[in-house]
């Protein structure tokens, strides 16, 4: 455990740099070096850093060796925020063990760390052993199978609960992620809980809880690994999950904001009311005036158009939201000791129940008497028939700011944060004000948590040599009725001149498999279509086999690395501007309009520019890495904005032509 208030002597950055880069087997390289001394002053001297390091820098280590060494002088745990699993399996199971062999012997103490999760991501014993009632009829536990195209199974959603359970008897960690094999999120809602459901300290098994196991390793680590949605729960909602600490290193930054977003955002559907009705039913309350009230807000639901709402909702339903919170709150009560008292599952079954009925009472009352800056929207899916009403911030940088950057020192960091070579746009959007003379002053006087500084450290890759970018100037634009036969054809030639290895991007699930099924039909190459397999399925099969190619949609623009010559193309069907119908999208454009600013630039444009960023950074991952990015949007080449999206891609050797992107693809793939 980390001591209160230590005087230790610790060797200087550099040493320990040195050890830990002899440990990962690498070199040091001029761009990690600047970074981990930056990141090591902004944590002595207590101001925010914002760092851009290219694909190759070795970021984990720049910011890994110096928060290990924070925590062991002051004695004060500091805390790693990713935005992806793969990132945290990476520096947990990786990266730390090999560090701290490494600087063990240079410190005063052995360094400890633990990785942290939001409840829902462990099994909870006592749930698993029937102390909750099943959240799905039994029967269609034995009827329906586990669809899932992730997992690429047809397995009994009551098989997979089945394997769960026993698995629960003999885990040591419970996490969802140790599974030997993959379960449907419906199965793993069988097993688990929420934070809101958990029993707490009343629960028969809360001396064996993994969670609250995980909880109390990470209060006496030096550094805590987690994510930034149970990050952003924490902060907002006061849960202290998180153990007190004065340093939060962000990692993958560029997702910060929409994974903040995400988890301060409310739902309501006629769904959350009906379950809570079944729920309380179970337990002997009639709650007849609820369900009506769910009935009430149904019909509002339907007569609501899709999309933004504009102003004040409509008197049908703030009537509907205004019965629906008062039957909830009399349903919570009623809940309160109902049951059976000496049935297992009755405990369980009312804290379920009075957590779903506090969530619709909370969303209700958002709904009803909105912030300022809330934008409320209505989503009717024509794929499922059902409708949902959803209360999102227009902005997340007022409550970071009052609740993460005023308390602690953030350093934020990313291959793709400052677009454009500009800070000042990732800063603002989670609090950090651009630095004016008061600012100026107040950081003079030491008494400005807002202070911060942008560095980029470039990458160590010659793009120039490496990589060629090829815009297929010549293409019709995009449509909305999907992929032109002229981009599929073209598509085609690319691959066909690749051999293969080709990572194939696209903007929708639909254009992906219309792209997959015409290259089937003209060629013999083998593709890999996501939905088909899993997703490390899929990722295995490309990297093993320089002729496989992969095709996908958002998770693969941001969640591949894969070196050599298995990723030789990078395709991108369209430039990925958000929807324009989107409301939280439309809602940030208007304000910025407002202000006398470029709302297309600075929201849709520079959403695009971070996508075409990350996706084009899936080709060079190493220094031996050499390709292609093929554009095939003309756009890019064509529109004033593609220079801008142009700016925040890595910088390759481009061209426009065609016949030159074929040679240079069949020359690659003759090597």
């Amino acid at each position: 455990m980390p001591a209160s208030d230590p005087v230790v002597d610790v060797p200087h950055l550099d040493v320990l740099m040195d050890a830990a880069v002899a440990a990962v087997g690498g070199s040091r390289r001029e761009g990690q070096t600047a970074m981990a001394e930056a990141v090591d002053l902004a944590m002595d001297g207590q101001r925010h850093l914002l760092v851009q390091a290219g694909t190759g820098t070795g970021k984990s280590l720049a910011y890994l060796v110096p928060a290990l060494r924070h925590a062991v002088v002051t004695g004060r745990t500091v805390v790693v925020s990713t935005a992806t699993i793969a990132l945290q399996s990476q520096i947990v199971r990786k990266d730390l063990p090999r560090l701290v062999e490494a600087l063990a012997p240079l410190l005063p103490r052995t360094p400890t760390y633990s990785l942290l999760k939001g409840r829902a991501n462990y099994v909870c014993q006592h749930k698993a052993s029937g102390g909750y009632p099943d959240d799905l009829d039994p029967q269609a536990l034995f009827t329906e199978a586990a669809v899932d195209p992730a997992l690429g199974s047809s397995e009994r959603l009551g098989d997979q609960v089945r394997r769960l359970r026993e698995w629960a008897e003999t885990t040591d960690t419970g996490d969802r992620d140790d599974l030997a094999t993959a379960v449907s999120d419906r199965a793993w809602r069988q097993v688990s809980v929420t934070g809101p459901q958990c029993l707490g300290s009343t629960c028969p098994m809360v001396e064996s809880c993994f969670a609250e196991r995980s909880r109390a390793i990470a209060r006496d680590v030096d550094l805590v690994i987690t994510n930034h949605a149970l990050m952003a729960v924490d902060a907002f909602n006061g849960h202290a999950i998180l153990p007190e600490h004065d340093v939060l290193v962000v990692d993958e930054a560029h997702d910060l904001v929409d994974r903040v977003t995400g988890a301060v955002t409310e739902v309501l559907t006629h769904g959350m009311v009906r379950g809570a009705v079944r729920d309380l039913r179970g337990l002997g309350v009639a709650a007849t005036a609820l369900d009506d009230a769910g009935e009430q807000l149904r019909a509002a639901l339907e007569q609501m158009p899709d999309g933004r709402v504009i102003g004040p909702l409509p008197p049908l339903m703030l009537d509907a939201l205004v019965l629906l919170r008062a039957q909830a709150h009399e349903a919570h009560a009623d809940a309160k000791d109902a049951g059976d008292p000496h049935a297992s599952t009755t405990a369980g079954a009312r804290k379920a129940v009075r957590a779903n009925l506090q969530a619709i009472i909370d969303v209700c009352e958002r709904l009803a008497a909105p912030a300022d800056d809330d934008v409320v929207s209505v989503a009717h899916s024509e794929a499922t028939g059902r409708s949902s009403l959803q209360v999102a911030p227009l902005s997340v940088a007022s409550p970071m700011r009052g609740t993460v950057l005023e308390d602690r020192t953030v350093v934020m960091t990313s291959a793709t944060l400052a677009l454009g070579g500009r800070f000042e746009p990732p800063a603002g959007s989670v609090g950090l004000r651009a630095d004016d003379r008061e600012d100026a002053l107040a950081a003079a006087r030491g008494d400005d948590r807002s202070a911060w500084r942008g560095l980029d450290v470039g990458s160590p890759f010659d793009y120039r040599r490496q990589g060629i970018l090829y815009v297929a100037r010549h293409l019709p634009p995009p449509g909305r009725e999907g992929p032109s036969l002229a981009m599929l054809d073209h598509l085609t030639e690319l691959l066909e001149a690749s051999r293969g290895g080709a990572l194939c991007l696209f903007s929708s699930r639909r254009g992906a498999e219309l792209a997959a099924e015409h290259v089937r039909a003209r060629t013999a190459l083998p593709i890999g279509l996501q939905g088909e397999d899993s997703l490390s399925s899929l990722v295995r099969d490309f990297s093993a086999d320089e002729a496989t190619s992969l095709f996908g949609t958002l998770s693969l623009w941001q969640g591949v690395d894969v070196q050599g010559r298995a990723c030789r193309l990078v395709t991108i069907d369209r430039i990925p501007f958000p929807r324009p119908d989107d409301p939280l999208t439309a809602a940030r454009q208007e304000r910025w309009s407002q202000r006398g600013g470029n709302g297309f630039m600075a929201i849709s444009a520079q959403h695009a520019a971070l996508l075409m960023a990350q996706g084009a950074g899936r080709l060079i991952r190493s220094g031996e890495d050499r390709g292609m990015v093929a554009v095939l949007d003309p756009r890019l080449a064509t529109k004033r904005y593609g220079a801008f999206l142009t700016t925040a891609m890595p910088p390759m050797w481009r061209t426009d032509d065609p016949a030159t992107a074929l040679a240079a693809l069949d020359r690659l793939a003759r090597a």
